[in-house]
């Protein structure tokens, strides 16, 4: 059994957390041009209006929220039902990044990444999935990290919300697909967002928002789970962590100079 892909994006009542900047605004971008109907959320309102200014009357909704507080995720669905009878997408973008090592390792700042990393996407599911259950329709789509596919420097926070997302989309898709929902489960690589500025050394293959956007879009269309991105960098990663540690361990010491 395949699940279903997105045919075309034309009226379709997207719901997009995380959109105010990066990968989540250029997807936001790029589905309004595509003639969707699309709920942008973020902590910041000012960029959400900027960006809702693009879309045609009635095309967009600006709902601000902060994803560690389940009130306001429930008040913004509920938004979104009352002015469109019903969701197609959830597309989770939103997520925190803080650059942290054993040497340097704060659990205030572990607790805020998993909070929000990793939390924040199962809060939004949890409100979201009845009623696409109800219907036996509608998708999900997570935006995690190639981070989270096995253990890499600076990233002792970031690595473990990011893993905790695949097995959360494993599971869901094991879940959701004889229901007839879809699951989407993103794995970026480097891409050029206010996060990643923070970084202090080399970012191998990395693309732009908007091409992580294309890439993202593609992905839906055509119904896939894995979505993961740019492959020359992705399907490196995929073959590490399935090396024994030893070898794992080499390579990532020989190759990451940081």
């Amino acid at each position: 059994m395949k699940q279903k892909g997105i045919d075309s994006f034309l009226n379709q009542r997207i719901w997009i957390i995380g959109a105010s900047s990066g990968i989540g605004e250029a997807c936001s971008q790029a589905f309004i041009k595509a003639g969707a109907r699309v709920a942008l959320s973020s902590r910041r309102a000012e960029k959400l209006n900027t960006i809702a200014q693009s879309a045609e009357p009635g095309q967009a909704l600006v709902l601000p929220l902060d994803v560690t507080q389940q009130e306001r995720l429930i008040s913004a669905y509920q938004g979104i039902l009352e002015t469109w009878g019903g969701l197609d997408l959830l597309l989770f973008v939103s997520g925190v990044y803080t650059p942290l090592r054993a040497d340097n390792f704060e659990f205030e700042v572990a607790q805020k990444t998993i909070d929000a990393n990793l939390l924040g996407p199962m809060r939004a599911v949890s409100i979201v999935l009845p009623n696409m259950l109800k219907e036996h329709a509608g998708h999900i789509a997570i935006v995690g990290s190639v981070a989270g596919y096995s253990g890499l420097p600076k990233a002792l926070a970031y690595g473990p919300s990011k893993a905790g997302i695949i097995n959360f989309c494993e599971t869901l898709y094991y879940d959701l697909l004889p229901q007839g929902v879809s699951v989407h489960m993103i794995s970026p690589g480097f891409v050029a967002t206010e996060a990643t500025a923070q970084n202090d050394f080399e970012m191998p293959a990395l693309i732009t928002a908007d091409e992580a956007a294309k890439e993202i879009l593609s992905g839906l269309q055509a119904g896939e789970f894995d979505i993961h991105f740019p492959k020359r960098f992705s399907g490196f990663l995929k073959l590490l962590r399935i090396l024994p540690y030893p070898l794992y361990f080499w390579i990532v010491r020989r190759f990451v100079k940081i």
